[in-house]
């Protein structure tokens, strides 16, 4: 048995001590459930990413009309033969898509099409699948740690609710006999809204999953509240204008205008309140819809700029670090935006305008959260 000290003695720096680190009742038992949970969410995260990418891909082709019906189980099957393949083209034709824009077309051109929207909705299920096969392993094996049961199934539910709201915005644009060629915009910015908000969670859960619930609530204490209520505001701000971002492409209007900073050599777009009535204008005008998305765009990049100097004050290097990479991705998005305009947005510049959409979106997450769970870094003397 060791020598007894008193608790008054002080120790020498070079009395070598061994640090044991133990879980407490927080955690334990869960340890295994949540690395494993945070694996399969992290699957699922990307798979939304490549959801929202392939979606950007059928908008921008002008595929998503292909395919009339919306058939959950038995639309899982591709045609199978000449016969079922001239049948979908035949029910295409009935639409105004194919009565305006694309007589055209000819089966092989139809095929094009179908394979984009078809590899959507396949993408879809399987999502679901992962999601369902996932969640219910872990039930079943009584891994889902304390308090995430309805975390998960949120999840779940609001993937669900994406499918019905996919469908939603289709079927706004496979009507015959209305001069409709398109899905309505603001169903298609429903539908994009939806993404982010289901990825969203998920990546919030990722990073709640990185870390002990021990070192979250002890983390807590050290949250800069006033970095956070600002870093939400910035989220919401952007998420604004990803929803912006949908109603010009549901429209293409950002094809209307190719010039930067004017638009036709005007500050104010001409003709910006000819539809009727008014309110239309702000969903169906090519001019003011991408005005306005230009314009929320600056104060995004103003807002961003505001976050970003408070964030240079944290004491925290890993909380200063993520609004950094905020701030550099913000002016990317912008200087990619700009670009998608003069170029009169060509698919390849559109689809990263996109995707950079996305890891914007992640790392003001990230910067939110450590805002609230900072990570606390020591500094040795040498």
């Amino acid at each position: 048995m060791g020598q007894k000290r008193s608790i008054f003695e002080e120790v020498n720096e070079h009395t070598p001590q061994k640090v044991v680190q133990t879980g407490g009742v927080i955690d334990r038992g869960t340890e295994g459930a949540r690395r494993g949970i945070r694996i399969w969410l992290m699957a699922l995260f990307l798979l939304v990413v490549l959801m929202i990418t392939v979606g950007g891909l059928t908008r921008l082709t002008d595929s998503g009309l292909s395919i009339t019906e919306w058939r959950p189980i038995t639309g899982a099957l591709p045609p199978m033969s000449e016969a079922d393949w001239q049948s979908e083209f035949n029910k295409y034709q009935e639409i105004d898509q194919w009565q305006i824009e694309n007589q055209w077309m000819e089966l092989p051109d139809f095929k094009i099409i179908y394979w984009w929207e078809w590899g959507h909705r396949q993408l879809g299920r399987l999502i679901g699948m992962v999601w369902a096969l996932g969640f219910l392993g872990f039930l079943v094996a009584r891994q889902v740690p304390k308090g995430w049961t309805g975390r998960l199934v949120l999840i779940g539910a609001l993937g669900g609710v994406q499918g019905a709201v996919g469908w939603w915005m289709v079927s706004s644009g496979v009507t015959p006999g209305k001069g409709i060629t398109s899905v309505a915009s603001y169903r298609l910015a429903t539908h994009l809204g939806m993404a982010f908000v289901i990825l969203g969670f998920i990546a919030w859960y990722v990073l709640l999953l990185g870390r002990r619930e021990r070192d979250l609530m002890q983390a807590r204490r050290n949250r800069d509240s006033k970095l956070y209520s600002m870093s939400t505001g910035l989220l919401h701000v952007t998420f604004i204008q990803i929803l912006l971002g949908a109603l010009v492409a549901g429209i293409d209007a950002g094809r209307s205008y190719t010039d930067w900073p004017l638009m036709g050599g005007q500050i104010f777009p001409p003709d910006a309140f000819i539809i009727e009535p008014m309110w239309k204008n702000f969903f169906e005008n090519p001019g003011l819809v991408q005005f306005v998305h230009r314009g929320w765009g600056y104060l995004l990049l103003i807002f961003a700029a505001v976050v970003w100097r408070r964030g240079l004050v944290s004491a925290n290097s890993f909380t200063r670090f993520a609004f950094n990479t905020v701030a550099v991705a913000i002016t990317l998005q912008v200087m990619i935006g700009v670009a998608t305009v003069l170029y009169a947005a060509p698919v390849e510049i559109a689809i990263v305008h996109q995707l950079l959409a996305v890891f914007v979106w992640v790392l003001i997450l990230r910067a939110k959260f450590l805002s609230h769970y900072p990570i606390t870094t020591f500094i040795s003397k040498g």
